[in-house]
């Protein structure tokens, strides 16, 4: 059996539908199907979720958010309509929508997350209606009737842990499953979805839950890059991937799978297949517990910008029993986690997300971390890029950070901070990120 997950671009209209129930019936195996929101038509077109995002914001804010629905009723009719169902599928899914815009709002961020989940909902039942209609036995499944129970962190959720024992008996099922994906519910019965992209997440907790043989991830690219196409036109495809490279790349900017999808499928030793709904023929790329590899060779190089870093020094901190812990519980308390640390004798970076540092919080953490660690110096640099090159085969293998250092140098970009991971299978370097396109051609050229 085999759990296949199809993102918002297979998704995004009528003729995309199609594609995707032809690759279900083409594969009896594909007994578990998940579903995001439709996605973008075309480069100017806007997501189903985030017009949901903006009906409840509306709401939020005073208003009724009934004309911001009428774009989301409107793709959903044109959807049923060009798939030829009937009127009664459409008259479901208006109702749906509208009695969620309608909803109680005490708690934004529950009913944010209500009317977000709407995307997907609604998605699976359309999916599971127009394989019917091509004579694919399948059922819509709601994932609070399955049991996908969420911790209470709405826009931010986790699986609880006795979600997969209720999962299981999907597999059980006859016919095709149609689940969607992105959210589940908490266990007083609300509403909580996981981080934009959480589909990807969904359909990897149900293959862990049911034993799938596979989980196929289908997408509109062909396979996983070397590095982002849309930074380097010439990257290189890469036919296959441990899981730890995978969840390095895709925690790193590789935005093919979301990151946290590769944890339930690591715990379940379940490989994923990251397909094309466009061209699934292509050979893809395979996420699998381990492949061979060649010394010093590496397999990825991801990026991403948006990051910023707050510098604390203080001599003889190393001899400071606590100091660290203590400085991680300042930020704890103000909400934030961490991306990276890198540390010297006398001095820690803690890298941040910069869209969650606003500049109030960050004076705030800067007076706390000076008055009760008694630092010396404190400093926020923002405007970083983290760039990360990725490969099982760069354990034990000499000169690589060389072969990088020299690369950067040579393009003419400084190295702000540099942490290799200590599993030894990747290399961490923050730059500006003004100089993030410049960084990774030059990488790229080095290494492939």
């Amino acid at each position: 059996m085999k759990v296949c997950k199809f993102g918002g671009t297979s998704l995004a209209d009528a003729g995309q539908i199609e594609k995707v129930c032809a690759i279900v019936a083409a594969d009896p195996a594909r007994r578990i199907v998940v579903v995001s929101a439709p996605g973008k038509r075309a480069q100017n077109d806007t997501k189903v979720t985030d017009l949901l995002i903006r009906c409840a914001e509306a709401r939020l804010a005073g208003g009724s958010g009934e004309q911001e629905l009428r774009a989301v009723l409107d793709r959903y009719d044109r959807i049923a309509r060009d798939l030829g169902l009937s009127e009664e599928v459409a008259d479901a899914i208006r109702r749906d929508l509208q009695q969620r815009l309608r909803g109680e709002a005490a708690h934004p961020a529950r009913y944010l997350d209500t009317l977000k989940a709407g995307g997907e909902d609604n998605a699976a039942r359309l999916v599971a209606a127009a394989l019917r209609a091509r004579g694919v036995p399948a059922q819509y499944v709601n994932p609070g009737e399955a049991g996908l129970l969420l911790s209470d962190e709405y826009g931010n959720a986790q699986v609880l842990p006795e979600s997969y024992g209720n999962l299981k008996e999907l597999g059980a099922r006859d016919g095709v499953t149609v689940f969607p994906g992105f959210f589940g519910y908490t266990r007083d019965g609300g509403v909580a979805t996981f981080p934009r992209g959480g589909s990807d997440i969904t359909g990897a907790i149900l293959a862990a839950a049911v034993g799938a043989a596979a989980y196929e991830n289908f997408t509109d690219v062909d396979s996983v890059f070397a590095a982002d196409p849309r930074l380097v036109p010439d990257a290189a495809p890469i036919e296959e991937l441990t899981y730890r490279e995978m969840r390095e790349l895709a925690y790193a900017g590789f935005g093919v799978i979301h990151d946290e999808a590769i944890v339930p499928a690591v715990h379940a030793g379940i490989p994923i297949w990251i397909r094309n709904t466009n061209r699934p023929g292509a050979p893809g790329t395979r996420v699998v517990p381990e492949r061979k590899f060649a010394p010093g060779k590496v397999v990825g190089i991801a990026s991403d910008d948006g990051f910023c870093t707050i510098f604390a020094g203080k001599y003889l901190m190393n001899r400071e029993i606590g100091f660290g812990r203590r400085l991680l519980q300042i930020f704890e308390s103000e909400g934030l986690s961490y991306e990276h640390m890198p540390s010297g004798i006398d001095n820690l970076s803690i890298i941040l997300c910069e869209e969650d540092l606003d500049r109030i919080t960050e004076a705030r953490i800067v007076a706390r971390i000076k008055t009760e660690l008694g630092t010396n110096d404190v400093e926020v640099e923002r405007g970083l890029a983290l760039i990360m090159i990725v490969g099982e085969g760069m354990r034990y293998a000499v000169g690589l950070a060389a072969r990088a250092t020299r690369a950067l140098a040579d393009a003419g970009v400084n190295i702000e901070m540099m942490n290799q991971g200590s599993s030894e299978i990747s290399m961490m370097f923050g730059v500006k990120a003004v100089d993030r396109l410049r960084a990774v051609g030059s990488l790229y050229k080095a290494f492939f």
